[in-house]
């Protein structure tokens, strides 16, 4: 959602509101649903099929005497994955600031135009550029605002919306393996990435039908020299950078942990199909691929609603899900058999599934609904270093080593070594919202309920008014009697203040413009919050 008034302080003319109520059907919305899952599915299937241009592409620069060749070539992939992590933050602001249209088509010009340099590409260094970075930050640019873009075409049915759209991830990586596989045989390297260019150019026709639904009519611009600006700007600067969610100890220790995790995390979607060409000269590692793509959808699907369960712990299942990927990483060396092999893979793919899945709600439980959006995006900013770093690491080992044994058998360590960080969560005290915010403990309730006794207390014992209720089992209880109505309050405020009626009337509606804003901009963070996690959960 794009906030008018702070588009007029920054003198954007473009303005995209959303006050209408979604249609939740209709020709057009049902094209916006098959454009989000045509972006989904080429991005993410160009990033988790990537193992497939790696062996094409470490042969050729084996064949070139390069050093290296294997963490070299891993590292192009890596730096696609890790840019359009890093840079998803960024892409949320830029979809504020220029709207979701031509947000979505300049990063799919960007991730098109990065594919299609690749191809002219004499050294993996220019790769690194073009395939990694580019196309990486194009991919982030275009993936944020086409889940974005849903909100503004269905309400009722958004989440099986999402469903379907998360569900182009998976759809393509299960189908781009073999069709690369069959280009890389008939055609070149490089006329392979002329193909995924233009497939990738798919997205900027999918960018047109992205257009918001009209909305209500524009504010005029404010008065700058208000105290109102001076506060809109402060807002705008802390919105960047949320101090409050490094305050919670719990936060801290789960943006360690996870990080931690995920160094061998992205090792067998880079080395898996080498690893099946060294190991099982008659195996097909596209199957691998393929499988876990259809069991990591599967396991969004049924994690996601385990994870829906009010008495589930989330963050015992995401370190249930941690040991199992990196005991099953290590597992795929020692097995001598590819169908056990493939089993190996399904089960990956599914605790991957449930790894993912549980990322929004965890944050939400953490950080609550005002601070979830900044809390995925520093996780997904910090996630980006050890998805780009750990497969070159691992070619770099392959390459001193020629086997994959020790590469893979380390990859299996971070994800245990993460599940075990997370137990620190345990040790932090539970904080009662009660003793954090006074405020949400003081509830209305009739006189007349005979279920509510009294609270005696220092200043009100036997008084009429607002009463602190004692708690219940960490939960506020009911008070005895209910608050002063506004009116009742002002009224006495007026009582003893006359003679700065005029400066109170005008501090208070100073105070209400102010208390307006904050709670607009609260509502707008929740809608971020939920884009976002949509955003975790099918990528």
């Amino acid at each position: 959602m794009v906030k008018h008034e702070e588009n007029h302080v920054v003198g954007n003319p473009k303005q995209e509101g959303t006050s209408a109520v979604p249609p939740d059907g209709g020709t057009r919305a049902w094209l916006v649903m098959i454009a989000s899952f045509l972006c989904n599915g080429i991005l993410f299937g160009v990033i988790n099929t990537y193992s497939v241009i790696y062996v094409d592409l470490q042969k050729k620069l084996e064949d070139k005497g390069v050093a290296e060749a294997s963490s070299k070539a891993s590292l192009v992939g890596s730096l696609a994955i890790g840019s359009t992590f890093f840079f998803s933050p960024l892409a949320g602001i830029i979809t504020d600031k220029i709207g979701i249209r031509w947000t979505t088509f300049v990063g799919g010009a960007l991730a098109s135009g990065g594919m299609l340099l690749s191809s002219f590409s004499n050294s993996v260094e220019f790769l690194y550029l073009t395939y990694g970075i580019l196309f990486g930050v194009g991919a982030s640019l275009a993936y944020t605002p086409s889940l974005v873009i849903l909100g503004h075409y269905f309400k009722r049915y958004l989440g099986v919306v999402n469903g379907f759209v998360t569900a182009g991830s998976s759809v393509f990586t299960i189908i781009m393996p073999y069709a690369l596989a069959f280009l890389l045989k008939k055609l070149r390297l490089e006329a392979t990435m002329m193909c995924m260019s233009a497939l990738i150019a798919l997205i900027m026709a999918c960018a047109l039908l992205f257009k918001p639904l009209p909305g209500g009519s524009t504010p005029p611009p404010p008065d700058h020299s208000t105290r109102l600006y001076k506060h809109s700007v402060w807002r705008r600067v802390i919105s960047v950078i949320n101090v409050d969610i490094w305050k919670k100890k719990k936060y801290v220790i789960w943006t360690l942990a996870v990080p931690s995790a995920l160094f061998g995390y992205f090792v067998p979607y880079v080395h898996m199909l080498k690893m099946v060409e060294d190991n099982f000269k008659n195996g097909d590692g596209k199957v691998l691929v393929m499988c876990l793509g259809i069991t990591s959808g599967l396991g969004r699907l049924i994690f996601g609603k385990i994870a829906d369960i009010p008495k589930v712990n989330r963050i015992f299942l995401q370190q249930v899900s941690f040991i199992s990927i990196g005991v099953l990483t290590m597992l795929l060396t020692i097995t001598n058999s590819f169908e056990l092999l493939i089993v190996i893979s399904l089960f990956m793919g599914l605790f991957d599934g449930c790894f993912i899945s549980l990322l929004g709600p965890i944050a939400f439980e953490i950080c609550g609904q005002k601070g979830a959006t900044q809390a995925i995006g520093f996780l997904l900013g910090l996630c980006s270093i050890p998805l780009t770093v750990g497969p070159p690491i691992a070619g770099l080992i392959y390459d001193h080593t020629k086997s994959y044994t020790l590469p893979f058998l380390l990859a299996g360590i971070p994800p245990i070594v993460g599940a075990l960080m997370l137990f620190l969560i345990r040790c932090v005290p539970e904080k009662d919202n009660c003793k954090r915010y006074p405020s949400l403990c003081v509830v209305e309730s009739p006189l007349h309920d005979p279920t509510i006794t009294p609270l005696q207390n220092d200043v009100g014992n036997g008084d009429e008014g607002t009463k602190l209720s004692p708690l219940t089992n960490g939960v506020c209880s009911k008070s005895a009697s209910p608050p002063p109505s506004y009116k009742e309050a002002m009224a006495d405020e007026g009582t003893v203040g006359d003679e700065s009626s005029s400066d109170n009337r005008q501090k208070s509606d100073e105070q209400q413009e102010v208390g307006e804003e904050e709670i607009q901009e609260e509502s707008e963070s929740l809608l971020d919050a939920i884009n976002k996690i949509t955003l975790i959960k099918s990528c």
